[in-house]
């Protein structure tokens, strides 16, 4: 059954391949994401245990990232406003504001919690814990891509 709500995303119309100049500029992102990778299984915060201690509430440690995360975001929200920067196009940075109501945010929140919960792990460290070693990470990277494919199917057959 496919939900009756429009993704705000639409899809790009034109697919690009980008030239050797233009995969150079994924370079940053990559560095970004090997950094984040480092420092989540260093810190733990890709640890099935630590996950585990967080939904059982028998441990700070998550709930102080997850804290300190959102705090760091706020703080940096404010910074752009107060600063009055811009984006590369010369846009205002701003963040616009969510559909209140949405009953879909409330069954992705539940969905994404429960394969959380299940198997230990967010979809943002998946390469990270591959990197280590960590064999059992293909199940979740399995099944992170079959959820995308499953919400490529969705988006297809919901009317525009």
């Amino acid at each position: 059954m496919a939900l009756p709500v429009r993704d705000e995303f639409e899809l790009q119309n034109k697919a690009r391949t980008p030239g050797a100049a233009g995969l150079l500029a994924y370079g940053p992102y990559l560095l970004a994401g090997a950094f984040f990778g480092v420092v989540a299984i260093r810190s733990e915060i890709a640890s099935w245990y630590r996950i585990y201690e967080m939904f059982r509430f028998e441990s700070f440690h998550m709930y102080g990232v997850i804290g300190s995360a959102v705090a760091t975001a706020a703080l940096s929200l404010w910074l752009l406003r107060k600063l009055g920067l811009k984006s590369r196009d010369g846009q205002p940075l701003q963040v616009q504001p969510a559909d209140p109501g949405r009953y879909r945010n409330l069954l992705g929140g539940v969905v994404f919690g429960l394969g959380w919960g299940l198997v230990g792990a967010c979809p943002g460290p998946i390469y990270a814990l591959l990197g280590s070693g960590y064999a059992g990470a293909l199940v979740i990277l399995l099944g992170a891509l079959l959820g995308t494919y499953v919400y490529g199917l969705v988006q297809r057959h919901l009317p525009h």
